[in-house]
């Protein structure tokens, strides 16, 4: 490699990060400005100068998504054989080799959830917390073992740390131990012990440690502002007294404080080391100047060290103006985010393109069932990894086996047709796992369709070399379907399109985020909210939770100084829907859950519907799913059909009063559907892509 060449394309200060190659280095990058490419450039940079050998780099970072990346990039700069690997990854492969040598006997068994574990933890000491409590309690263990505390220290070190432990922390402290002493009765290890253990290896063999250290010399850690001092104990011992190591954050995307995570190291690292040089990226590549701002006076109002914080620059042109919308109540907001996001689409934008952000996972609900309503394709980003699911480690197996018996046939239609017995229906399930498999499954099947779009004549050998590679890269293909995900779960994410929802006091801050350092956390989570927007920025919130309930809510104090003045939006006024109450046929309750308001009753409540027309309706729907080519709930959900079939209406006003029915999809299916519950066979429904009903005048008329 020509170093000078490796240098091409960097701006200014990328440039000079990519030509500190000795010494500590401390590279500040804002969020969009171009961090991953800073960093691959100096590691290559460093290769093609000679100070150091490709097999002598680790690049450490937090995710396997960004390790791949990171790989993919060093690769196409040249410099494919140097280590990029997550924390745990790094020390699962030091601990396995030197294994047989320090410690012998079978090697433990990786435990990727603490749940189990848990459990039988917790009922030995005569608790039986349920599957919340458990989650909590599995949490609180993480933080005891990131940050080193030992059972017997727990519960003073949580009232030092000024946290709410799930239960009495004696009873944390008791079920920590006993974990513990399950945990290694088992030979079972979690990521906390592996970390510690291969720490402590090099802190007590002298011999391995030298070995390791002689291997890896040049350190770069990615975001650092998320090390725990756990991390921080593993970094050290790779170190030992060397001071090669480059690391690089942003202390404005310091998110995870809650689980151990300090940016102190970041923001502490000149002082650690007097001789270090420290490169600020301010220019951000990814967002318009309108959404830049908006980043910036988020982070403005924040109490605390200005010289902490990084003021970005925008390098884009000029884009839309982020958007502020007041909503009478939450099926309100999600009914005109999802009708925003279907006139999206229809103007150009790729639904992948877009995504829905919000402070918690409770919120999804409401804006799946808008979003199916509506029409629109929608997957839900959860913590597993792509490549890790059952269904697609099966695909994949069946697809390696596959490849030599279909060599000549076309790629696209035989991928396909190896994973029609795995789940890959013409159209979606209802039901969200159902449906998760079957995306995860199409989004294979796509990503076939586009390499045989790609390369004429490509087999199925090129089809499995490829996702080999995104199996070692973790480079997931891409679903087409807005994604809905928590703001913790977006970041390293962008879109075109962002809609940040749910933006009330006590939910963004979260209502327990109680002292400063808290609360100023939650700003950090708005701030990276939005900058996961490149154009477009819609910022929403309700001021009740249902029709018809008390409009007590308040706007966050984040969005203060962001949006205009007058709590009533005139711009968002066209946008906002009067949801009226709607109560129970049965018992006279208010309805607040969408699913109940579309069949008009509770669920608790006893159904009396027409099975066999329900039957009828879903044969109707699953054959025109297929005919136009769409998933099934695009047509309608199963609760739209369910209403369908307990209220049979005979005439089209009756039929257009049943939440779910909208005019678009009246005048698209509403005679099929009358036919139907007449007892006739319905005539075929035209033969084009369903669209939003952006002309309904109620909530729930999608």
């Amino acid at each position: 490699m020509d170093p000078d060449r490796v240098l091409d394309g960097l701006d200014p200060e990328q440039l000079e990060a990519a030509r500190a190659l000795r010494g500590p280095v401390c590279i500040l990058a804002g969020a969009g400005t171009g961090k991953t490419r800073a960093i691959t450039h100096r590691i290559a940079h460093a290769v093609a100068s000679g100070v150091a050998t490709e097999q002598q780099i680790l690049a450490v970072t937090f995710t396997v998504r960004a390790a791949g990346e990171m790989r993919g990039r060093l690769r196409a700069l040249g410099a494919p054989r140097v280590q990029a690997r997550t924390f745990h990854s790094a020390a699962l492969r030091q601990l396995s080799f030197f294994w047989p040598q320090v410690i012998g006997g079978p090697l433990p068994t990786l435990i990727d959830s603490k749940i189990q574990v848990v459990a039988r933890a917790a009922n030995s000491c005569a608790l039986q917390p349920d599957r919340t409590g458990l989650r909590d309690l599995a949490g609180e263990i993480e933080w005891s073992k990131v940050t080193q505390t030992r059972p017997a220290d727990y519960e003073s070190a949580v009232a030092k740390a000024g946290r709410t432990p799930p239960m009495p922390a004696h009873d944390v402290a008791r079920v920590f131990e006993a974990y513990e002493d399950i945990r290694r009765d088992r030979n079972l290890l979690d990521f906390e012990s592996m970390l510690e253990l291969t720490a402590a290896m090099l802190a007590e063999h002298p011999q391995i440690a030298d070995r390791v250290r002689d291997q890896y010399r040049y350190f770069v850690v990615d975001e650092f502002q998320d090390v725990n001092p756990l991390q921080k104990l593993l970094l050290d011992a790779w170190l030992g007294d060397r001071d090669d190591v480059c690391v690089v954050g942003d202390p404005s995307q310091t998110i995870y404080s809650f689980a151990g995570a300090t940016p102190g190291y970041l923001t502490g690292f000149s002082a650690a080391y007097p001789h270090a040089t420290v490169v600020k990226l301010v220019r951000d590549y990814r967002s318009t100047p309108q959404v830049v701002r908006v980043a910036n006076l988020a982070l403005k109002s924040a109490p605390g060290a200005a010289g902490q914080r990084l003021e970005l620059v925008a390098q884009r042109s000029e884009g839309p103006e982020p958007t502020y919308t007041e909503y009478d109540d939450e099926p309100a907001e999600a009914t005109s985010v999802a009708r925003k996001i279907a006139a999206l689409i229809d103007s150009g934008t790729p639904a992948r393109e877009i995504a829905v952000l919000f402070r918690t996972n409770s919120q999804s609900a409401a804006y799946e069932q808008a979003l199916a309503d509506a029409g629109v394709a929608f997957s839900v980003r959860g913590a597993t990894r792509f490549f890790d699911r059952a269904e697609i480690k099966q695909a994949v197996h069946t697809l390696r086996g596959a490849r030599q018996g279909a060599a000549d046939d076309p790629l696209a239609a035989t991928v396909h047709h190896i994973l029609a017995p795995l789940g890959l229906t013409p159209t979606a399930p209802e039901g969200r796992q159902a449906r998760e498999r079957w995306e995860s499954l199409a989004a294979l099947a796509q990503l076939a369709e586009d390499i045989a779009a790609a390369r004429q004549g490509a087999t199925m050998e090129d089809f499995v070399a490829e996702l080999d590679a995104r199996v070692a890269s973790e480079h997931a293909p891409e679903f087409e379907g807005v994604t809905l995900a928590s703001l913790h779960s977006a970041k390293g994410l962008e879109w075109d399109a962002v809609f940040l929802a749910g933006l009330t006091e006590g939910m963004l801050p979260i209502v327990y985020a109680e002292t400063d350092d808290q609360v100023e956390e939650e700003r950090r989570l708005f701030y990276v909210g939005v900058t996961r927007a490149r154009e477009y920025l819609a910022m929403s919130w309700s001021l009740a939770r249902s029709p018809g309930g008390r409009k007590i809510r308040k706007p966050s104090r984040f969005l203060d100084g962001l949006r205009p003045a007058s709590p009533s939006l005139a711009s968002g006024r066209r946008d906002r829907r009067q949801a009226k109450v709607v109560r129970c046929r049965i018992c006279g309750s208010t309805l607040i859950e969408a699913a109940e308001r579309k069949l008009s009753r509770c669920l608790d409540c006893p159904a009396d519907y027409d099975e066999a027309l329900l039957e009828r309706l879903k044969a109707w729907r699953r054959g025109t799913a297929e005919e136009q080519k769409v998933p099934a709930y695009v047509i309608f959900t199963d609760a739209t059909l369910q209403a369908v079939a307990e209220h049979v209406p005979g005439s089209v006003s009756q039929l257009s009063r049943i939440s779910g029915v909208g005019a678009v999809k009246l005048e698209r299916y509403g005679e099929a559907v009358l036919a139907l519950c007449a007892g006739r066979d319905p005539a075929p429904a035209p033969e084009h892509a369903v669209d939003d009903d952006s002309d309904q005048g109620g909530p729930d008329d999608r």
